[in-house]
């Protein structure tokens, strides 16, 4: 039967509701070996650490102490949307989080565009988790063994300058090229070894940021407080203004809520452990973010933050007077970032992965080794993506477009709820379901994040719609024509 170009464009998935609980292989033929501990652990270990080690810098200039609200704000609007990620993961428990929930409620062709919008999402956090990293190793250095790295082996090509962005030539930033080499080895050994490996150093890392609080308290000063708002209006931050545009920035270190759902195809009984993993990551995140806010801005006036390298270390050294506790922090973040490069590096695998089993990409993105059952050509591309990305630009550039993209992601997510619902017309299967109704909690998501959105700045939008762009040149070009529904259809 010849479809239609719009019938094309809309047509959805059929959606899996039959249980594979007891099944060491998903339908896709990934292995389930990731338990609720582990999972909650991946979500963990994808967002503490990079809001809080990396964008206080960044973030705390616009808005002052009033940082606090906007990772209060972030963590709100997270949540709404964990709702909706809990409903739709239960009913869709397959690999490719919003994307997969978009193909199987919303059509093809939006489904497309949410996952270009993931890839640009998880490639651009992996590198700028990995260009944060250089500074905490290079203080660990310092304070370790009095080395540090050579500037022209730790800073970029590409930085942004008073006069707009700056070339550097012979400049290159070294450190994260080898953090992403070291997660692409241990992802292609397998995603068992990998979630383990993983939940070590989200334990780790929480024991760092509690060694934190308690050393940053005890120089607590609520002077650091006053005055509470950005007063500077100078680059249109002051008051609520600066609010919103430090949650756009802070806001994608939720990222690990989408990364928990990328996981569906490996994970022990999803339809129960997913919803769980993804509700338990948000609550473990938002205590421990705004506790480290709280005690990082009550330790130090907010002013000092601007252009701070390895700002937590630097805090805990000023508080103290001695080195060691800056050193015990850095050698944390150390191993803490590297968690969260080495999680969201396998988000972006994950999401190839769905979008390749579809036909929408080429199919060297599902190949799955016999032993390791490990996508190998997937991850080797996608990490000499993200460390051509880390070693080369700065990670200004990058902070504000991650956001967006886990924005736009969290809006289709919404979206998706009351069309599943429609679609299930009372017939779905029984489990968790987004309270107050299909409408409620799906819309107040929807518009908190085109609250956050509005503040990105404008080149943020800009590069943002080159990207979509490429993305629907691909779709018409290649996608469309290679759909696996497409080929069922004729």
């Amino acid at each position: 039967m010849i479809q239609t170009l719009g019938q094309k464009l809309t047509r959805t998935k059929p959606i899996e509701t039959a249980a594979d609980h007891g099944h060491a292989l998903s339908s896709s033929g990934l292995g389930r070996s990731i338990g609720l501990f582990s999972l909650t652990m991946i979500g963990v270990g994808a967002t503490i650490g990079t809001g809080i080690f990396f964008t206080m810098v960044e973030a705390v200039p616009k808005a002052g102490p009033s940082v606090i609200l906007s990772f209060l704000m972030a963590a709100i609007t997270a949540g709404l949307t964990a709702l909706c990620y809990a409903e739709l993961s239960f009913r869709i428990p397959a690999s490719g989080s919003s994307y997969s929930f978009a193909y199987a409620t919303v059509g093809e062709f939006l489904a497309f565009i949410m996952a270009a919008c993931l890839l640009l999402e998880y490639g651009l956090a992996a590198s700028a988790t990995a260009i944060g990293w250089s500074s905490y190793l290079n203080n660990f250095l310092g304070n370790a063994i009095g080395w540090q790295i050579p500037e022209i082996l730790r800073s970029p090509m590409i930085v942004s300058g008073a006069h707009g962005v700056e070339f550097r030539p012979g400049h290159i930033n070294l450190p994260p090229i080898l953090l992403v080499i070291m997660c692409g080895f241990l992802l292609l050994r397998g995603t068992r070894e990998s979630a383990t490996t993983n939940a070590i150093m989200v334990m780790i890392k929480l024991a760092i940021l509690i060694f934190f609080l308690v050393i940053a308290f005890s120089g607590f000063d609520s002077a650091n407080f006053y005055p509470f708002f950005n007063t500077d209006n100078s680059k249109g931050f002051a008051g609520m203004s600066g609010v919103t545009a430090a949650a756009g920035t802070v806001f994608f270190s939720f990222i690990g809520l989408d990364t928990v759902a990328t996981a569906g195809d490996e994970v022990k009984n999803p339809k129960r452990n997913v919803p769980m993993g993804i509700l338990a990551a948000l609550a473990i995140v938002t205590v421990f973010y705004l506790l480290v806010a709280v005690a990082a801005l009550g330790a130090q006036p907010a002013a000092k933050f601007e252009g701070q390298e390895a700002g937590l270390a630097v805090i805990l050294q000023n508080v103290t007077g001695q080195a060691w506790p800056a050193l015990i922090l850095s050698a944390g973040a150390v191993i803490s970032v590297f968690s969260v490069t080495l999680v969201t590096i396998y988000g972006q695998t994950r999401i190839l992965f769905a979008i390749s089993r579809d036909g929408l990409i080429p199919q060297s993105f599902q190949r799955i080794h016999p032993r390791t059952l490990a996508p190998v050509s997937n991850t080797v591309i996608v990490c000499l993506v993200v460390a051509l990305v880390a070693g080369c630009v700065d990670a200004t550039f990058l902070w504000d477009m991650v956001s967006m993209g886990t924005l736009t992601a969290f809006i289709v997510v919404s979206l998706a709820v009351p069309v599943l619902r429609r679609k299930e017309n009372g017939n779905g299967i029984k489990g968790f379901r987004v309270p107050f109704g299909p409408y409620v909690v799906p819309g107040l998501s929807i518009f908190a994040c085109l609250y956050i959105m509005r503040d990105l700045s404008t080149t943020t939008f800009r590069v943002f719609f080159i990207w979509m762009v490429v993305a629907i040149l691909t779709y018409f070009f290649y996608g469309i024509h290679n759909s696996r529904l497409n080929k069922k259809a004729v």
